[in-house]
């Protein structure tokens, strides 16, 4: 959907930047400088009018109800005006809540354009938001500071309960009370959960991680013609950066091609960990795939697998491989500690998960050896779910969720280690500075093992040779788009096993990436 003035388009396979709030302050007064007043504004106004005017054209019954919008004090108020104005003049009923009249000068402009309109403007919520085609939320945008209080805190709540009841919730820019930076609601205050978001300029890092995803709803990405930045610090995960990495497969390559990797772990009664992510490794395209258990009573090979090489870890020549994905069961013992600190020692691409984790959080002398690989240009795949990095850092979960893009950040500095910060929106961070968001995953993976599976495809994609950075991106992608895919034909996101996304993994890799 396109007009003279805004482009706009869902951003699922793009590599988009995800623009910072300092960033878009800086690509806002550029812009503003070189156009007439209250340009981005208008342009804003009329984009969001584009997508509701276009969104019903399919349902008239829908087209014939009234939109309810409610607009805050400042510009992101100003953006709900000019929406309005834009649809009396088109002939869509309006009505406008808003509690307090708009302050800066822009929104002032976009008042007496609403008026001039003939939008009804009232201080007052209707008693119920049933009977509306659509509710759109232009309260506050990305500079909101302070958490929700009073009329808008309730009007929040009210919004974000007609999302869930009948849907039809458009949030302009962000959904109000959410941070734009950080995908947490403002200082833990209210916040509106819409259906579907139009943000303007470009995609902003909080709506893809934390709260935001959930919050978000749909996005679609109003440019205003305004360009991105050359160089963003944040972009959205997806194949053109890590596709190139994958290797070719021509008709003389043999396994050796592909790399061998080893997963290790499973210490006594703690097997089913490795062997699930060296299933997975099979899945994402290695060449050979070992397991090395510390522990006892380890089967003596994989009966739906028996292509994986089992082995006891005193048994096995570790040195000899091109990749190793290390903590999966390992448990914490001081045998577990000595066998991490050799394959640290080893120069061999590794992925450090799970116990593995916890050892080096515990362990100073294991740290610096993680941190002295990465000063050596060789740096080690770190995958902490929130909890495992709130140890790595010395500080609490709550912290750590509070601007996942910051603690990543921090692990990727100080173990000089590209950090793999999994949740919602997982946070891929390099040491020398590159940071990714992963836009796919659902909540079918909320469930035992898929970390494990996730440490085993990255793995495989170390021992394809993929550079550390870009086999974490391909890895939580992939693993992310099977969970969706399945979900998708009704296999999730209720009772979905880990188990069950090697096989999709392959099929996706084969039919995006191997397919002539």
């Amino acid at each position: 959907m396109t007009s003279s003035r805004s482009h706009y388009f869902t951003p699922k396979d793009d590599a988009l930047a995800l623009l910072t709030l300092g960033e878009l302050r800086t690509l806002e007064a550029r812009a503003a400088s070189a156009l007439p007043p209250h340009t981005l504004m208008a342009r804003a106004g009329a984009a969001a009018a584009q997508f509701l005017l276009e969104s019903d054209q399919h349902s008239p019954e829908r087209q014939a109800l009234p939109v309810w919008i409610a607009a805050g004090p400042g510009n992101n108020g100003g953006d709900a005006l000019v929406l309005a104005a834009e649809l009396q003049n088109a002939g869509v009923a309006v009505e406008v809540c808003m509690p307090v009249e708009v302050k800066p000068d822009d929104a002032r402009w976009a008042l007496d354009t609403a008026r001039a309109a003939g939008v009804s403007i009232t201080a007052e919520a209707p008693p119920s938001l049933q009977g509306y085609s659509w509710v759109v939320d232009g309260l506050f945008g990305i500079g909101l500071t302070r958490p929700l209080e009073g009329v808008f805190a309730e009007l929040a709540s009210r919004i974000a309960a007609r999302s869930r009841r009948e849907g039809g919730v458009l949030a302009l820019d962000v959904p109000s009370g959410l941070n734009s930076d950080t995908g947490e609601a403002v200082s833990g205050g209210a916040a509106v959960r819409a259906t579907h978001t139009i943000t303007f300029i470009g995609a902003k890092p909080g709506h893809y991680t934390a709260q935001g995803r959930d919050l978000t709803g749909n996005l679609y990405v109003a440019t205003l013609d305004v360009a991105p930045p050359a160089q963003p610090s944040i972009v959205l995960n997806a194949p053109s950066l890590f596709a190139a990495h994958l290797p070719p497969r021509d008709f003389a390559s043999n396994k050796g091609t592909f790399g061998t990797l080893a997963v290790i772990g499973g210490d006594t009664g703690m097997c089913g960990a490795p062997i699930l992510a060296a299933r997975m490794a099979l899945f994402g395209g290695a060449g050979k795939v070992n397991v090395a258990f510390l522990g006892a009573g380890a089967p003596p090979y994989d009966p739906p697998h028996p292509e994986l090489m089992l082995h006891h870890v005193d048994d096995f020549a570790l040195d000899k491989m091109d990749a190793i994905s290390i903590g999966c069961g390992m448990g914490s013992s001081d045998r577990a500690k000595g066998v991490l600190s050799n394959v640290l020692a080893l120069d061999v691409p590794k992925l450090l998960d799970a116990d593995a984790l916890n050892l080096v959080s515990r362990d100073d002398k294991l740290a610096a050896a993680v941190a002295a690989r990465g000063a050596k240009s060789d740096p080690c795949i770190l995958t902490p779910h929130p909890l495992e990095a709130a140890r790595f850092l010395g500080i609490d979960v709550k912290e750590v969720q509070r601007d996942r893009i910051a603690a990543a950040r921090q692990l990727a500095a100080r173990f000089a280690s590209v950090a793999v910060l999994k949740g919602s929106g997982t946070v891929v961070a390099s040491p020398d500075g590159r940071v990714a968001i992963n836009p796919t995953g659902n909540a079918a993976l909320a469930t035992g093992g898929t970390g494990d599976v996730l440490g085993g495809l990255i793995g495989a994609l170390l021992a394809q040779r993929l550079p550390p950075f870009e086999a974490a991106l391909a890895g939580v992608y992939l693993h992310g788009l099977a969970a969706q895919v399945l979900t998708d034909e009704g296999e999730g996101p209720a009772g979905l096993t880990a188990g069950e996304l090697a096989p999709k993994v392959r099929s996706l890799l084969n039919r995006r990436f191997y397919s002539s």
